[in-house]
């Protein structure tokens, strides 16, 4: 199962709710937050909101307290142990950021099962205030998608360099998993033999629902972390017995044109004293 990458999106994925608004609502800044909200892009926001908290007295360890709390289905994290353990590179896009994603990975005993972590990046200044970046910088161009992506982060163009790399590297299939508008766009990057499993009722969903014949690769909705696990790891089987249906039919056709070349040479004779 080494040809097999799962990429994960996080909010509402991995975890039940939306890492944002999580440690907004958790440390008393849900009205400021949406006060501010018809203002400016929300990676913008996250960043103010920061800058807010600090202002209040909370700290990066206030912050990951939060995050530690961050409610998840049990069923979630031995289905991302299980199919590491398969053989399975497993990834996340998201468009929460790295010290977010960073923390709660590390409080699940997870950071160590995913080969890259593509998100906003963000770090702790000296002043111990969390800053929050956007991964495209749309302040100096816009990344020209057209699909409903944010404008700091285009998930399609993620998951097309991943693409890139999956043929340099020869692995060979792309499972998507995901619940927002946001992963839309790369639902449509994905070629027929991936698979695409957004989360049921969800705004992926609903986006998917409208056209599936847009959408090549196979679509396998869930509705809670118990079918994420049932369904990928359901998935990750049917790859698998593929790949070795596919690599036992082409030993067979190699040892029968073995065995005719063989027999298409007359055997030698003895040499005469």
């Amino acid at each position: 199962m080494a040809g097999i990458v799962v990429v994960f999106d996080f909010d509402k994925t991995i975890i039940e709710c939306d890492s944002d608004n999580w440690v907004v609502d958790e440390l008393g800044a849900t009205d400021l937050f949406n006060q501010l909200l018809p203002t400016m892009p929300w990676n913008s926001l996250m960043d103010r909101m920061m800058k807010e908290l600090h202002s209040q007295g909370k700290t990066i360890e206030d912050i990951a307290e939060v995050l530690k709390r961050t409610p998840i289905h049990p069923r979630v994290v031995p289905a991302i142990k299980t199919a590491h353990a398969l053989g399975c590179d497993l990834r996340i896009v998201s468009d929460a950021n790295l010290f977010f994603i960073e923390t709660i990975l590390k409080h699940l005993g997870l950071e160590e099962y995913f080969s890259e972590i593509n998100t906003n990046p963000s770090y702790v200044d000296e002043e111990g205030r969390l800053r929050i970046f956007p991964h495209h910088d749309f302040t100096k161009f816009s990344h020209g998608c057209s699909s409903p992506c944010p404008p700091n982060m285009c998930k399609g163009a993620v998951i097309e360099r991943i693409q890139t790399s999956v043929c340099t590297e020869g692995k060979k299939k792309i499972i998507y998993l995901g619940d927002g508008s946001g992963d839309y766009c790369p639902s449509l990057k994905l070629k027929e033999g991936d698979f695409v499993m957004p989360r049921k009722n969800f705004p992926l969903f609903d986006l998917i629902c409208k056209d599936p014949l847009l959408i090549k690769a196979g679509i396998h909705e869930w509705t809670d972390g118990e079918e994420l696990e049932q369904i990928l790891l359901s998935l990750i089987n049917t790859i698998s017995m593929e790949e070795n249906a596919q690599f036992i039919s082409a030993d067979c056709k190699l040892q029968t044109i073995s065995a005719s070349a063989h027999e298409a040479f007359p055997k030698a004779l003895p040499v005469q004293q």
